[in-house]
């Protein structure tokens, strides 16, 4: 390194773009090392050929409870206020197609028994678990009462089962409970996406976001360079450029790889996106449709619902597949599997890292778990303010 830095950040996504502007704000000099060609991460949005707004890893909707994450955020930028809402669309059994709101809920209910019997097991559900709350598929499964059961196997088979499979490859006995409880039944009318308080998306966009964080005096930010490459761990002491490092070095890219993968990979899946440019003012009519039982994709996404952009006569999808990850050049890994024995495995990486002192694992990929983008953003901060 020809310059003196005090902290090294490998990636300039959520993790290491806001611990990086925590740390220079407490007087460290950051340098910021990320292999892609742009900053941001997964969250990276840019203008595609028709000068439609996208999330070329696809969508980001910003939501939080966490008002200290929001405030911080928002001093990178001003917010459009978005309202995300996401419908299933399936086959009605009568050649035509049926929408309704997922989550699953009350409106739900009746745009798929029709408004009497939807409203009579509404009310049933709600004397039995309360009204707004959130119950899951599998809770509603295992409940006695024959018309409660009934429910649950209509929504496990058309909201549950087969996005399920299609997003993981597995069966959902297979899928760790964290994950089968982000898909619930909500006993309400609101047909949101999420109830949190704060919620949107930035105005100008993400990219412009993290642009704005990481421009501070004390950052470097070197694109397009991969950190593995020049980093070296070698017995308790990690190398940058073949010198030894002794500051904080915030790592944020997959931890099997860090260590050259000795313990095996870790199984992750990854998407694979069919971006579409339309002729046309709308395709959908809703940033998100999930198509939950009979195709091969998992949604599509519109971007101008998202982003409010205004560009008449044009309009750009993206259609989601997912797949298991294989490492191959241009896959990206985006969903750690969570299981007792992939967690065993990531156990043993992070046992290694353990032995650094000055070595931090932040983030999806180097904790092999799962974050939304403000629970990271304040796990970097929390990070940032515990390093001296």
């Amino acid at each position: 390194m020809r310059e003196q830095y005090d902290v090294l950040v490998v990636g300039a996504g959520y993790a290491g773009a806001v611990a990086a502007r925590a740390l220079a704000e407490k007087g460290k000099k950051v340098l910021v090392l990320e292999r892609r060609s742009h900053v941001a991460g997964n969250a990276y949005d840019c203008l595609d050929k028709a000068g439609v707004l996208i999330h070329q890893y696809g969508p980001h909707i910003f939501h939080t409870n966490n008002k200290k994450v929001f405030d911080w955020l928002s001093r990178f930028t001003k917010w459009r206020d978005y309202q995300h809402r996401v419908v299933a669309d399936i086959p009605d059994g009568q050649g035509g197609r049926l929408r309704y709101p997922v989550p699953f809920n009350l409106t739900s209910l009746e745009c798929s028994y029709g408004g009497y019997e939807g409203r009579h097991l509404g009310e049933k559900l709600m004397e039995t678990y309360g009204a707004e709350k959130k119950v899951t598929i599998l809770e509603l499964r295992q409940n006695p009462d024959p018309e409660i059961s009934d429910l649950a196997d209509y929504v496990y088979e058309h909201v549950f089962v087969h996005y399920t499979m299609k997003q993981w490859g597995q069966t959902p006995e297979e899928i760790d409970p964290n994950t089968t409880a982000r898909v619930p039944v909500f006993l309400s009318r609101d047909d949101r996406y999420f109830q949190d308080t704060y919620q949107g998306m930035p105005l100008e966009g993400y990219t412009p976001m993290f642009e704005k964080m990481l421009d501070h005096p004390g950052i470097k930010v070197e694109l397009g360079t991969d950190a593995l490459k020049r980093l070296k761990l070698s017995g308790e002491q990690i190398l940058v450029d073949g010198e030894a490092f002794e500051g904080p070095v915030i790592y944020t890219g997959q931890a099997d790889e860090l260590f050259g993968f000795r313990f095996g990979p870790l199984p992750y899946r990854t998407l694979d996106f069919d971006f579409e440019t339309l002729e046309q003012d709308d395709f959908q009519g809703y940033g998100t449709v999930n198509y939950t039982v009979d195709e091969p994709y998992t949604r599509i996404t519109e971007f101008k619902h998202l982003t409010g952009q205004d560009l008449p006569g044009v309009t750009t999808i993206v259609r989601e597949y997912s797949k298991a990850y294989s490492g191959a050049p241009g896959e990206t890994p985006y969903y750690a599997i969570i299981n007792p024995e992939n967690n065993a495995r990531y156990a043993k990486y992070q046992k290694e890292a353990g032995k650094f002192g000055n070595l931090y694992l932040l983030g999806r990929l180097a904790e092999y778990k799962y974050y939304n983008m403000d629970a990271i953003a304040a796990r970097a901060l929390e990070l940032a303010d515990s390093i001296d």
